[in-house]
């Protein structure tokens, strides 16, 4: 696979485009929850530790926004039950996220030996 070097400093990059669809810590860690299959709100919040509901919510419509995650309501009527999954777009996020986690796992920060 050739390396290709797009030019992210240029606003019209097709990559700079997609890293700041991708810049917000908490929409990767989002996409790592819902890997694991759809989920509810309060799943969401319980496994993604120090996310708020405010800032979950907007998250989650921001990411429905940009065709990454998707919206299902179960139930309609009060207390209305909705889950969230990746779309198949989402989906395609893994095996480069994997690839970061890989890289991660064998270049620790100074001083922290590596984790297997």
């Amino acid at each position: 696979m050739a390396l290709v070097v797009p030019d992210v400093l240029e606003e019209g990059c097709t990559t700079r485009q997609a890293l700041e669809r991708l810049a917000s810590k908490w929409r990767v860690l989002l996409i790592y929850a819902l890997l694991a299959g759809p989920q509810r709100h309060a799943e969401l919040r319980r496994r993604v530790a120090g996310i708020s509901q405010k800032v979950l919510t907007g998250t989650l419509r921001e990411m429905e926004s940009d065709g990454l995650v998707e919206r299902r309501v179960l139930k309609e009527t009060a207390p209305q039950h909705v889950e969230y999954a990746l779309t198949a777009l989402g989906k395609t996020l893994q095996e480069p996220l994997a690839a970061i986690c890989a890289w991660a796992a064998a270049n620790p920060p100074a001083g922290n030996p590596p984790v297997e």
